[in-house]
């Protein structure tokens, strides 16, 4: 697992060779076919993030290095349909501010909950892909411990989907420094999150690249790869404390964070489910999002 999570936090850098074929349905969401982000503050920062439709409250929480419109923007309004969506770049990502701070899993818990709290949302399901899946679980066990009480708890979800979560293990320790995106070379990487790589055109590595580069979240990325914090905050086994509905729902083919990882996850949840994406990679709400749709939509309605 520890191999895993390495390449997990290094696929930015993969030297993997594109397939000519044109995807049916583009990859990435055009911004422009989005709602518009809106911000909030939180603890003084900035934080973007997508509002759509009416309903059961669902929250979604990216991964790694990564953003809400590449994570979640194929499944933002399909879900809005008959849920309010809120779907926000985590501090330090995307659109949001980046402090030059000491990333860790509990620094995104705490910015997830202060703004939840700010925002009086309640009565929610939480959904958390790849690093925001580890995220999501450490979120729901702090929130569930009887010791979360008074004005400044964390809102307690109802519900939670972990979509391939990292979390089950400790990020190795390297020594060195985490190789941030910096040509377009690595930026061909990205292919090892899909397992079809002939989803992965020219067009769409270089437009990624572009979003990254815009981001600007280089320094966050090396910062959580290098904090040791992380090692005390796996899951593993704590993983009996989530007593919420749980679904776990993982891609058959992930390279990054394998399957046998997800069935630890709902082996290790009292009652959780699983649902298996076939011919998937690491995030099925991005390369399989109608087969997504189909695991999650029963669940939280």
């Amino acid at each position: 697992m520890q191999r895993v999570l390495a390449v997990l936090f290094l696929f930015c850098t993969a030297g993997i060779h594109l397939a000519a074929a044109q995807p049916a349905t583009p990859l990435l969401m055009p911004a422009s076919s989005l709602p518009p982000q809106k911000t909030a503050l939180v603890f003084s920062q900035r934080i973007a993030y997508y509002e759509a439709g009416t309903g059961p409250t669902i929250i979604l929480v990216h991964g790694f290095a990564s953003q809400a419109r590449f994570d979640w923007g194929n499944v933002i309004l399909p879900l809005a349909e008959h849920h309010h969506v809120i779907a926000l770049d985590q501090i330090g990502f995307g659109q949001s501010d980046k402090p030059f701070i000491d990333y860790s899993i509990q620094t995104f818990v705490d910015f997830l909950g202060e703004f939840l709290r700010t925002q009086k949302v309640s009565d929610f399901t939480l959904a958390g892909e790849s690093l925001g899946g580890w995220i999501s679980a450490l979120y729901t066990i702090e929130s569930l411990d009887p010791a979360n009480t008074g004005p400044y708890a964390l809102p307690k979800p109802k519900r939670l989907i972990l979509e391939d979560a990292a979390g089950m293990a400790a990020l190795p320790s390297t020594g060195a420094s985490y190789p941030v995106t910096g040509t377009v070379a690595d930026a061909h990487g990205v292919a090892i999150v899909f397992h079809n790589k002939s989803l992965i055109t020219e067009d769409f590595v270089r437009e990624n690249f572009a979003i990254k580069l815009a981001a600007n979240d280089g320094f966050t990325q090396r910062s959580v790869w290098g904090n040791p914090k992380l090692a005390t905050e796996v899951v593993k086994d704590r993983l009996a404390k989530i007593t919420i509905p749980t679904l776990v729902v993982w891609g058959g083919n992930d390279e990054l964070v394998p399957l046998e990882a997800g069935k630890a996850y709902a082996a290790g949840i009292p009652g959780a489910k699983l649902a298996i994406i076939p011919e998937c990679g690491h995030g099925p709400s991005i390369e399989k999002p109608k087969e997504f749709l189909a695991a999650v939509l029963p669940f939280i309605d």
